[in-house]
Formats: structure tokens, sequence, C-alpha cells
């Protein structure tokens, strides 16, 4: 993440294998480089091959699954001051020492 753009990398080695179901309260697009992948937004289906932005609406549940090896994408996402960074920031990839992501200081406790 840098400044207000959040970048979360997906590496799907085998065709199969899915990212998690899941909804934001805020739109995306994701940035396809390699390979292809079927989309499930509320049940409904598409397919989308790179390289492919794919827009996806706030509130809509989704799930990206790969239809090749070695498909690549990348969710990128303006932060908004009404969005919770938490809600979109793996605390994993956030080093020690920087603490003001989260506002009042407030640390989730995998970084501490």
């Amino acid at each position: 993440m840098v400044s207000n753009l959040w970048i979360k990398l997906m590496v799907f080695e085998h065709a199969g294998d899915v990212n998690q179901g899941h909804e934001h309260e805020f739109d995306h697009v994701t940035l396809l480089t390699n390979g292809s992948v079927e989309v499930d937004v509320n049940g409904t289906k598409s397919t989308f091959t790179a390289p492919q932005i794919i827009y996806t609406q706030k509130n809509t549940f989704h799930t990206m699954t790969a239809l090749e090896d070695n498909t690549i994408a990348a969710c990128v996402v303006a932060i908004r001051n009404s969005e919770r960074l938490e809600d979109i920031v793996d605390p994993d990839s956030v080093p020690k020492g920087i603490d003001h992501l989260f506002g009042n200081n407030e640390i989730p406790a995998q970084i501490v």
C-alpha cells in the first residue's frame, strides 16, 4: 500500500484454485495479468482472459476461480476515509512500527 492505493496480489498456481468469496464496502478493480478466471458475482458467472481489468461493484459477493495454471491477478483499491483499513489491509503485510494505518494508533493484535 502506498499513499491511498492498496494492491493485493493473487497468484493461482493451479487451474481450479479459488480466491475465497467475499464482499467489500467499496468498488474496486482487479488487474488480470496472466491466465484466465471465472468470476462469480452473486451467483452469476463471467469468464475473463488476461490482459483484462475486471470491475467489482461494492456490496457484491464475489469469488474468483483460476481456469489456467499460473494465473496472476491483483486487486487495486483506492483507500477512502469512510473505509476501515482493517477490512482490506492484511495486518500480516504491515511491518511493525507502522501504526498510523488503523486510526487512533490502534494496531490489530496480529501486528503487535
